[in-house]
């Protein structure tokens, strides 16, 4: 069968998946003739308050938070998820609406198990290369804790704190947790743990591989849920964190 045709079929397949539960006032998504999943980034600095309240996320469109990566599938109540997303030369932000019905965190303060608590996970693949990266820096895998704790994992296994890549403000009213997060980017190749790295200067027309999930614990020793806002073939959904060629494609506009 001709490539274009498979990629035309693998296309309409994750298509099918990703809009499956896609709520109304989110954009629908969008596929490459790869069948990766594309993003856009607006342009412009917002003020990172946790409100949401910037003219730049006006300009922007909301994404969905919808695919089961792992575990259960919550009901509506349990969780539902949407983020957008903008730029400037220092930084990616990302706004990220998370409606929870209890937030958990069983390891405060520890990079051990965080994957467990209640917490937002950011892939970021900064030259769009695609492969594996679970341990080295070929891409990052932000996991991103209720008080704003930054964890990865580093070339020699060991579970990291990298908060300086991020800044984290969260505001949680009733059910609603508002996440605006600045976002620097690394050059993964040139990466060195304890060295003076020095983040990338954005500009228009950038593109990154990228993902975003949520990872959902009701109470329980583990959580219950990992929802992604990719369409993941296959039956091996949970691997962003090791191959980062299921990130989506993401281009600052």
């Amino acid at each position: 069968m001709p490539r274009y045709v498979l990629n035309l079929l693998l296309s309409a397949t994750l298509w099918a998946a990703f809009c499956k539960n896609q709520p109304k006032d989110v954009a629908p998504a969008t596929l490459n003739a790869d069948g990766k999943q594309t993003f856009a980034a607006v342009y412009g600095t917002p003020v990172l308050d946790g409100s949401g309240a910037d003219d730049v996320w006006d300009a922007s469109d909301w994404q969905s938070i919808n695919q089961v990566w792992f575990g259960i599938n919550p009901e509506a109540n349990d969780f539902s998820g949407r983020y957008k997303l903008a730029w400037d030369e220092n930084n990616l932000y990302i706004l990220a609406e998370i409606v929870d019905d209890s937030l958990l965190e069983i390891y405060p303060e520890s990079a051990e198990r965080y994957w467990d608590d209640d917490c937002l996970e950011i892939f970021l693949d900064e030259d769009a290369s695609g492969g594996e990266h679970q341990y080295n820096f070929n891409a990052f895998a932000y996991h991103i804790s209720l008080d704003g704790q930054v964890m990865d994992m580093a070339p020699d296994s060991t579970y990291r704190f990298f908060n300086d890549h991020c800044l984290t403000r969260l505001i949680t009213r009733d059910k609603v947790s508002t996440w605006e997060i600045a976002v620097r980017i690394y050059d993964g190749a040139a990466y060195e743990p304890g060295g003076e790295n020095l983040p990338k200067l954005l500009k228009s027309g950038k593109k990154m591989g990228f993902s975003l999930a949520y990872n959902d614990n009701d109470r329980s020793p583990e959580r219950e849920s990992c929802i992604g806002n990719t369409a993941v073939p296959g039956t091996n959904k949970n691997h962003a964190w090791v191959d980062a060629g299921i990130f989506g494609l993401l281009e600052l506009r």
